[in-house]
């Protein structure tokens, strides 16, 4: 198949965002609703989008960036993130680290920290944490996935299960005023909750990029976060919603803003 210019329009709005609504893409792309409809019915046809409750997203078939890509992403405002985190973990505290590129800074700014107990599903937050100062590091097993070196599924929901730890670090593809922190895959929202169920307090960080974004699974709800770190602050909207839900919220922007 070679996509129309319409076609490649909604395809890069469907990556970009995870989850697009019919209704969305049509405003985004000045089109009818009837236009857009036809156009996500040839790529659904051809195996280029998915369509799921609401709306379109990749399919799971489709290959996600690699993980050293994502890292690479927004770098300086990962890192940012990572700091605030690790500046209010203390030496000998224990923590879930979920398996995203944010976690993966947040990994790296923890190196100068001690005796540090970690449970993880990414091999490469592992990698990072292991050998290092006292540290006690846990990975959950399971097949890992290709594009990032992850493990979910029953084996690494009932390890991680076994323990109630002091942080779970969480993040997430998208944040949305009305629907909460969401993913893209079940198997990430499912994981997820194991963490927050397990842990006496969790932290989501992710960066502005996802803010105002949708995807198409729920993850959690505000009200299950005690804090959102990022590098901005999110719109009102969001702010608000957050508030509301009794979630603190740390950025880096403010952090520079108070100095």
């Amino acid at each position: 198949m070679n996509p129309s210019k319409r076609q490649l329009d909604i395809l890069k709005n469907v990556r970009f965002n995870g989850f697009c609504t019919t209704a969305a893409l049509a405003e985004t792309l000045q089109v009818s609703m009837e236009t857009i409809r036809r156009n996500v019915n040839s790529l659904v046809t051809e195996g280029l989008l998915e369509k799921v409750h609401g709306g379109v997203s990749l399919p799971e078939s489709l290959p996600e960036p690699s993980f050293s890509r994502r890292l690479m992403e927004g770098k300086e405002s990962k890192q940012q993130i990572a700091a605030l985190v690790a500046a209010q973990i203390r030496n000998g505290e224990s923590l879930f680290l979920d398996n995203s590129s944010t976690t993966a800074y947040v990994a790296m700014a923890l190196s100068d920290h001690s005796n540090l107990f970690i449970v993880t599903n990414s091999a490469s937050i592992a990698n990072i944490l292991v050998s290092r100062n006292g540290n006690r590091v846990f990975l959950a097993g399971g097949e890992l996935r290709e594009h990032d070196a992850g493990a979910f599924g029953p084996e690494a929901l009932e390890f991680v299960g076994r323990f109630e730890l002091d942080h779970a670090i969480l993040s997430a593809s998208a944040v949305h005023s009305e629907k909460g922190f969401m993913v893209n895959h079940l198997c990430e929202a499912v994981f997820s909750q194991t963490l927050i169920s397990h842990s006496q307090q969790s932290i989501m960080v992710l960066d502005h990029s996802k803010f105002d974004k949708m995807a198409p699974v729920k993850q959690c709800e505000f009200s299950q976060i005690i804090q959102f770190v990022s590098d901005k602050t999110p719109s009102k909207s969001l702010l608000e919603a957050i508030k509301l839900a009794g979630c603190d919220i740390l950025t880096a922007e403010e952090q520079t803003f108070s100095q």
